[in-house]
């Protein structure tokens, strides 16, 4: 049985720190996992910036309630989920996904969680497992599933490269020229049209 394993954020729907950033004004929350590989790294440094200009968890939150799928993001899932199963595996957090979820139709997302204090600032976050993506395309390949996969970044690689077809979706030049073995697409039918043939 097959499984089609994607990525969220910038596959699916705008980087939600990117359109923090810019709500916010506070350019230094533009990094992403495009730009830090090391994710611990990368959220660490954002939860340092968001303590230091006072912010919590109910400013992104109306900032991702703003955010809309990717234009044609929804009619490709739709189309996708009639020919195989899917499971979004994405690093962001299930109190950013849910509204999210809601606009791409309640697909199933694997994700992980904030640890939020009573005055609504982000104390942390709690990872589901080591190496996310790479370990639940294991997992589920465990299971005799056969997983293919796509993502647009440094931490997708793993679950593309160890799944029976993936490629990088929409991947930053940076990511694409340092990864030539991974193949690109970057647009939505030819995204729909590989995964046909590879099931």
């Amino acid at each position: 049985m097959n499984v089609v394993c994607l990525d969220l954020e910038g596959v699916l729907v705008p980087e939600i720190w990117i359109a923090f950033a810019k709500a916010s004004g506070i350019s230094e929350l533009e990094r992403t996992t495009r730009d830090e590989p090391d994710y611990d790294k990368l959220m660490n440094f954002r939860l340092d910036i968001l303590r230091e200009h006072g912010l919590g968890l109910a400013e992104i939150q109306d900032v991702i309630a703003t955010i809309d799928p990717m234009e044609g993001a929804r009619e490709f899932l739709d189309a996708l989920r009639e020919k195989t199963q899917v499971i979004i595996i994405s690093d962001t957090f299930e109190q950013f996904a849910q509204p999210l979820m809601h606009k791409l139709g309640w697909p199933t997302i694997f994700c992980n969680s904030l640890e939020v204090g009573e005055d609504g600032a982000i104390t942390g976050y709690k990872m589901r497992c080591d190496q996310t993506k790479l370990t639940t395309v294991r997992a589920l390949q465990s299971c005799g599933m056969e997983t293919i996969a796509a993502g647009d970044s440094y931490n997708d690689l793993g679950m593309i490269r160890a799944s029976k077809a993936g490629w990088l979706f929409k991947g930053a030049p940076s990511t694409k020229a340092e990864n030539p073995d991974v193949p690109t697409l970057e647009e939505y039918d030819e995204l729909l049209a590989a995964i046909e043939s590879a099931l």
